[in-house]
């Protein structure tokens, strides 16, 4: 049987079956093991850690009322994602359209980037004129379509992550912000910290930003301190307080158990709330050298699971803006036919635009067609996310994306 219990309460014995976290929160390479020694048990508790999951099939159980069972944990993430199904009313644009001028974006946002970071990393100021003209470009897009960048900034690939996390974090930011109901003038902000969030890992040993493998603790504790060093690159800029709170601050938790400062609830300011949950998304979401990033939808779905990682209230208007699947997200429909998200629709989250192809029946393709689930007189419906890994489609981003496949990036 599978328990989620506190970090407090595992001990020597049991079996870890997966942190309630993401990868880059906890310095192991394997996330199921029988924890065996003194030693992983207080690395455990020294990570970012503040949950896992137990396996007491394979180990020590914890006592009776402590800990929630999956079917407890399942059942209180779907009345939270039921509970917010409901979308943003705003107007959006053709997507199709959107995502070809998105890709152009992308290209030069990416080539902006890694001139900015490279004269970070030389020890050059930052040009922050430049990065409020790249913001009011990518805010433009959002506003026409905040689907298209968010999406497509998603496929970037493992070497170029440094530079287009940044997009998209800056991308997501201000689709949250809108959400949110901001001012114009915060949503920018919100964009320009999403954009410079990150700029302190350039102050990090490049074979360690780099590494094509899971960190030691000594270098996990290294890239602890990119907030800090971000920080004091960017004082004394043409930057607000809010850009500067996000750079040193959006690795914090709402339980506390974040870091550099272990700030707590309000005490963290509402951009840095919301710089964590952007960077979280399109960290997880992403592909990196030693993971292979998550299915869209199966991201929103674990960090629902995450007590105590995001503001609520944050998050809750986070999914609204990408979708409880967002676009790319592969999806069995209760016809046994899988596709992916195109599109939310204006009605409920629970209702997007889908691209059937397959029949996970027969195991056989199917004529592609789109579904809209929302439409009258569609009886079509999702009944489980799918792992894209386990079926190994080729070129399924192709397929949402109506992009022609390459081997390379997106943004070359």
């Amino acid at each position: 049987m599978l328990k989620r219990i506190k970090v407090a309460d595992v001990r020597v014995g049991m079996f870890i079956e997966k942190f309630c976290g993401s990868w880059m929160d906890h310095p192991f390479w394997k996330t199921r093991f029988l924890l065996s020694s003194e030693r992983d048990l207080q690395r455990i508790r020294g990570s970012a850690v503040s949950e896992l999951w137990i396996d007491t099939a394979r180990g020590l159980d914890v006592a009776e009322g402590v800990g929630q069972s999956e079917a407890e944990v399942a059942a209180q993430t779907d009345a939270m994602l039921d509970a917010i199904a409901n979308p943003s009313s705003e107007t959006k644009g053709s997507l199709t359209e959107e995502l070809e001028q998105a890709a152009r974006l992308c290209a030069r946002s990416k080539e902006a980037i890694v001139s900015m970071f490279n004269e970070a990393r030389m020890g050059q100021a930052v040009e922050i004129a430049g990065a409020r003209e790249l913001v009011e470009e990518i805010s433009e897009s959002v506003a026409r379509h905040p689907d298209a960048l968010i999406s497509l900034a998603r496929l970037k690939t493992s070497d170029e992550y440094t530079y287009m996390h940044s997009v998209a974090v800056c991308a997501l930011m201000i689709g949250l912000a809108r959400q949110l109901d901001l001012p114009e003038a915060q949503v920018r902000e919100a964009g320009l910290a999403g954009l410079l969030h990150d700029i302190g890992k350039m102050a990090m040993p490049p074979e360690v930003l780099n590494k094509p493998g899971k960190l030691t603790d000594a270098e996990f504790a290294l890239m602890r301190e990119h907030p800090a060093a971000g920080h004091a690159m960017l004082v004394g800029k043409e930057v607000s307080d809010g850009v500067l709170d996000v750079c040193l601050h959006h690795h914090e938790k709402y339980d506390g158990s974040g870091y550099p400062q272990r700030l707590q609830g309000s005490d963290i300011s509402l951009l840095a709330r919301m710089g964590a949950v952007c960077d979280v998304y399109d960290a997880i979401t992403s592909n990196r050298p030693y993971k292979n990033g998550w299915d869209p939808a199966e991201s929103i779905r674990r960090m629902a699971e995450w007590q105590g990682h995001f503001d609520p209230l944050v998050f809750q208007a986070f999914v609204k803006s990408v979708g409880i699947y967002p676009v790319g997200s592969l999806v069995r429909l209760q016809s046994g036919r899988l596709g992916v998200v195109l599109e939310q629709s204006e009605k409920s989250l629970l209702t997007p635009k889908v691209k059937v192809f397959f029949s996970a029946r027969s195991k056989t393709p199917l004529p592609v067609e789109v579904v809209d689930l929302a439409k009258r007189g569609v009886s079509d419906k999702i009944v489980a996310r799918e792992n894209p890994e386990d079926w190994n489609f080729p070129y399924l981003a192709e397929l949402w994306s109506g992009l022609p496949a390459r081997k390379g990036s997106y943004f070359d």
